[in-house]
């Protein structure tokens, strides 16, 4: 059996994220992590430990008692008097409290010493000191201050936690940790934590913090090149993401980003300023697929297929797409792709039809390297990528598989990305077994490789672009 996994219960938002890690979901409210838990399979346990000397926040309790009634979530807590049994505080500063090992509580229950954790900054306004100390000890001492969970919006509001780098209290710090907390609660370097922060960091921050904390990255893997979250006016944020597409062609110098509502806006891959160029469709769009040549592809929540310009190529995917709805859409000069709900995948190409069983249900994701043998990789709810060559018989082992689904797919050349339901965000080199991850906080909605070899990651509240530190 797996061993319990601490959840130090100091706050609502350090609660739902170490509890969503746990259990391998993504979320940022108590109803988030309700919802994603209510189809998920039985569980290890976790253990739901009380502060020091102090209460569980009631927040915290009805969550523990919410997922306990889902009957399939295993939940212990730690001894001492049950949450939920009154005298519950509203949130649980206490900077004595925050000093202990977050694995304190439960280490306790297993007759061993915990882990030793930083302890508590002595300033939240200090990015050296916040990526340093103890994650859980910060999201407390956030969430109790000012406009935190119980001073000015809740944990089931402001998600985000946009609020201005001025009514932030902490020169956008905190509202960035926030954005990004299911990632920096987990246990990394504090040149990791510096890297996620930039990620979440909004342009009306503080405008010592991004050097600040770009300094503190600087042994970080990845690079931060630049970052656009909710509020942004300067370049303006462009919306929460629902599908990203690098243009090739015609399209070279645009970033193609598909809001939840259907408007589709081009930006620079460089630097995320606005592109010429954008459209707004009465459905939502899922899927982008720019072609060399102009046309652009889009595939809506229905499963049919939009074109801005027309062939007799894209005209046989619309008739087949409106018979059989598709799941997933990618296109190259040569080649249009669509995944379905059973796993299959299917290229137009001038040449004919091709297809092939991919995937074990639902193809969430497709993207098409061109070229002399155009690479098709695809991912699927099954957790696993696969690549094809139309034409050829399919790759019997999978490129990767984890136990999640794939949430998006793109590639350049030879970078690949892949993004999880569990948060993660992996680069990948073909002719290598070398990955590199990310784990930016907030759920992954769609990622696009750059002709650099960059990766720029749609979220609801963000949209940034990041580099590999050195070549893999």
């Amino acid at each position: 059996m797996t061993d319990p996994v601490p959840v130090p219960a100091r706050s609502v938002r350090g609660t739902v994220w170490a509890l969503a890690n746990r259990f391998g979901v993504v979320a940022r409210t108590p109803g988030e992590l309700v919802g994603a838990l209510t189809g998920l399979g039985p569980t290890g346990p976790a253990v739901v430990t009380r502060p020091p000397g102090a209460g569980v926040p009631a927040e915290v309790a009805e969550l523990v008692g919410a997922l306990r009634d889902l009957g399939h979530i295993r939940l212990v807590t730690a001894p001492g008097r049950e949450p939920g049994s009154g005298g519950e505080a509203a949130c649980v500063p206490a900077p004595e409290a925050a000093s202990a090992p977050s694995g304190a509580g439960a280490a306790a229950l297993r007759d061993g010493p915990g882990p030793a954790a930083p302890a508590r900054p002595t300033d939240l306004d200090d990015p050296a000191a916040v990526c340093a100390a103890d994650p859980a000890a910060v999201t407390a001492a956030y969430e109790c201050g000012t406009g935190g969970a119980h001073g000015g919006g809740g944990a089931d509001g402001n998600a985000d936690g946009h609020g201005g780098g001025g009514a932030d209290g902490h020169g956008g710090l905190r509202a960035a940790w926030f954005r990004a907390g299911q990632s920096l609660i987990r246990e990394q370097p504090p040149s990791g934590r510096a890297l996620v922060l930039l990620t979440a960091l909004g342009d009306d921050a503080d405008p010592r913090l991004r050097p600040a904390l770009g300094a503190l990255a600087a042994n970080a893997p990845w690079r931060s090149d630049w970052t656009r979250v909710r509020g942004d006016v300067s370049p303006p944020w462009p919306g929460p993401v629902a599908a990203l597409a690098q243009g090739t062609g015609t399209w070279a110098e645009h970033l193609l980003v598909a809001d939840q509502r259907g408007a589709i806006r081009s930006v620079h891959p460089a630097d995320a300023t606005p592109a010429p160029g954008t459209a707004t469709l009465p459905v939502r769009i899922t899927a982008l697929a720019p072609r060399p040549d102009g046309d652009l592809l889009m595939l809506d929540e229905r499963g049919r297929l939009h074109t801005h310009g027309e062939s007799t190529l894209t005209d046989a995917v619309a008739a087949t797409l409106d018979a059989h709805p598709g799941t997933a859409l990618a296109a190259s000069g040569t080649l249009v792709l669509a995944g379905d709900r059973h796993g299959s995948l299917h290229a137009f190409g001038h040449g004919g039809l091709h297809q092939t069983a991919a995937h074990r249900g639902r193809v969430t994701a497709v993207a098409v390297a061109d070229g002399p043998a155009p690479l098709v990789c695809s991912g699927g709810a099954d957790g696993t990528v696969r690549i094809w060559t139309p034409g050829r018989g399919p790759e019997t082992t999978p490129l990767a598989e984890r136990g999640f689904p794939v949430t998006a797919i793109a590639v350049h050349g030879r970078t690949l990305a892949v993004a999880w339901a569990d948060g993660l965000v992996e680069l990948r080199r073909f002719g290598t077994h070398k990955t590199l991850a990310l784990r930016p906080g907030p759920p992954v909605r769609a990622v696009a490789v750059t002709r650099d070899g960059s990766v720029v990651v749609g979220t609801d509240d963000s949209l940034f672009r990041v580099t590999a530190r050195s070549p893999r």
